[in-house]
Parts: structure tokens; sequence; C-alpha cells
């Protein structure tokens, strides 16, 4: 197989070897290639890092069984070029320690390799791990989580010694123990934000009995609002309430007062001095729409894009207030209706300004 390509090299008007040899290194596949004697004769780096060999080991001109103890391979390749069609074959990797003197973490990862011959017995084996998305997904949460509580300690150490320094500063202090101020709060307000973020993606940790009562929407808007009112009153940003047409939900009353915050919050960042954000409750079929309208400039088509992509912001300069937001603000909104069986949209006002529309099911 390998002389094969360099022959092509030779041809005119081919595929050079060396650049396609080159991709094979790269591939985010196994590949490992076996002449007619079952003798490895080229193993990528992908291969090894699955299969836990040594990048300064001796693979080449080995039999396949003394590189990877399976017989089971051996046997998937054997068949391969028996039949002359593919063969599949699944086992778990086990990575053990080199020596019992030096003991090492077992770890075990799935994997599957599928045996294509080739001709004059040459053999292909293309070798992937079958970990799951999911696994994967769960592996990224636990490690996002553990930063995020490892950050809390030293986030609060540092505001305490900021706290200090802004008793007594000097006039040259001032300013940069103001800023480290903000971007102080900035990280507690992401490392919280994550946490919570965490907490969303394990349903089981908010959905129990317990948690679960009738919310009156119309007063949970009311309570969210006051906990932002005294930064609505700086620019002078009041709220009209249209609930006429409200109904209550079935739901966890304390993610829901999160996700209402944020979407006000959000508003208030986007509206000018002197401006109003209309909230409307409307019953449609058996949906509770709370709809968020601010007099702002609105979404751009980007921002329609990602909006509620995670730690994605937008523009910076279409924002009235100097508050900087995580980026995860309208992620945790979309995984509390997600949570609640509701969801989330956004457009623009046909008027001017943005318009954010959740959706939540009405109590039975």
């Amino acid at each position: 197989m390998i002389f094969g390509l360099k022959k092509l090299w030779r041809k005119p008007n081919c595929l050079d070897a060396e650049q396609l040899l080159s991709w094979l290194e790269d591939s985010p596949q196994g590949l490992l290639v076996l002449d007619p004697w079952n003798r490895l004769q080229h193993i990528n780096s992908r291969a090894r890092r699955l299969l836990n060999l040594s990048s300064g080991s001796l693979l080449l001109n080995r039999y396949l069984l003394e590189v990877v103890r399976f017989h089971q391979l051996d046997a998937a390749v054997a068949e391969a070029r028996r039949s002359n069609s593919s063969q599949r074959v699944s086992w778990n990797a086990t990575a053990v320690s080199a020596t019992p003197l030096e003991p090492e973490n077992i770890s075990s990862e799935p994997l599957e390799a599928l045996a294509i011959p080739g001709a004059g017995g040459w053999i292909g084996v293309f070798v992937q791990s079958c970990q799951s998305l999911q696994s994967q997904q769960q592996q990224q949460e636990r490690w996002i989580s553990d930063v995020a509580h490892e950050l809390r300690t030293p986030l609060t150490a540092l505001s305490l010694v900021t706290e200090s320094l802004a008793q007594n500063p000097n006039k040259k202090q001032v300013v940069q123990i103001e800023r480290l101020q903000r971007e102080l709060d900035r990280l507690q307000r992401l490392v919280s934000d994550l946490l919570e973020l965490n907490k969303l993606d394990n349903p089981s940790l908010n959905n129990t009995e317990s948690s679960i009562k009738i919310v009156n929407i119309r007063d949970l808007v009311g309570k969210a609002w006051q906990t932002i009112a005294p930064l609505a009153e700086q620019h002078q940003i009041d709220l009209v309430l249209e609930s006429s047409n409200a109904h209550p939900v079935m739901g966890n009353q304390t993610l829901l007062h999160r996700a209402l915050l944020n979407l006000l919050d959000n508003a208030l960042r986007f509206s000018p001095d002197e401006a109003e954000i209309n909230v409307k409750l409307q019953l449609e079929g058996r949906w509770q729409r709370i709809e968020i309208s601010d007099q702002g400039n609105g979404f751009s088509p980007e921002d329609l894009q990602h909006m509620f992509e995670r730690f994605y912001r937008g523009d910076p300069s279409r924002a009235s207030a100097k508050r900087v937001g995580s980026g995860l603000g309208l992620a945790i909104v979309q995984q509390i209706a997600i949570a609640h069986g509701g969801h989330i949209r956004a457009r623009n006002n046909s008027s001017g300004g943005a318009l954010l529309v959740l959706s939540l099911p009405v109590s039975p």
C-alpha cells in the first residue's frame, strides 16, 4: 500500500504520496497499515494515542498481535484478508502502569476498528474512539464546574483586599481600584453564571417535587424588577407591565425569577436613558407568553444567529450602559426555559428595539 503511493508520486498529474502520507499522519482517525504477512508497516500518531503506544517504541515490521494484544482484532484482520470484505470489531483499550513499582491510574477507552482489505493481501485498519458525545460533554461540564469552584476562593480574597485598599486610597490609586473592583465583580458574576449553568445541565438537581410550585408570573416580574430598579432609576428607565392576560405556570420559582431577572437586565443594558421597558403577559393556547421589549437599537443579524450561545456577547457599542455581561445570561434563560418545557425566541420590533419572548406551559 505504501509502495503503491510512492509509485503514484512518480506519475505526472498524480497526488504527491508524501502529501497523502502527511494527511494520514494528521488524520483524526487512527490508521494502521499491515502487509500480507500481518506485519505493521505504518501507524499514525492518532492510532498510537488510542492504543496507548509510545511514540518512541519500535513498532514497524512487528506482527499486529505483538503491537495490539487483542486477539479479536487479529482475527478480524485475518477474516478481512480471507473474505476480501471489511470487518468491524470493538473493544476497550486499557492503559496500565508500565512497571509495578510505579503505579498509575488505570484508564479505559472504548475503541472500534474497521479492517479494510487492499490489493495483494495488504490491510488498512482504521481505529476510532467510541466514547459518546454525551460522556464527553459531561466531562467538559465537570471540568467547568471544578474550575468555577476553584476560582471562587481567590476571587473572594481579592475582593476583600480591594475593599481594604478602597478605604484610604491616594489620588493615583482611585481609578485603578475602581477598575479592579469592576473586573472582580465581572469575574464573580461569570463564576456564578458558570455554576448556575452547571446546575441547569443536571435537571435532577432542580426538579425535585418540593421545588415545583404554582408560580404567579406577574408577581415574579415585579420582584425581578425591584432587584434592578436602582440601576433603572439612575438612567430614568421605567417598567410598563401589561398583565391583563396572565396565567399561573408550574415551575421552579427560583429559576424562573433568575430567567426574568436576566431578561430585564438585558433590556436595561441596551435601553437609552429616559426610555421604557415593556413587559406583556399574554395567554396563547396552552402557553403563557412573556414578551419583554426595549427601545434600544435592536438585534443585529449576527446577534439573532448567536445570541443564545454561551459566552456570546453582542456589539458593546450598542449597549447604553457601561456594564459588561458575562455572555451567559441569555444562555441561562434558554436552559431554564427548556427545563420547564418551554422556549425563548428573539426578534426586532417593527417600531424599533429588541423583543424577547419567553413561552412557558401554563399550569392545568
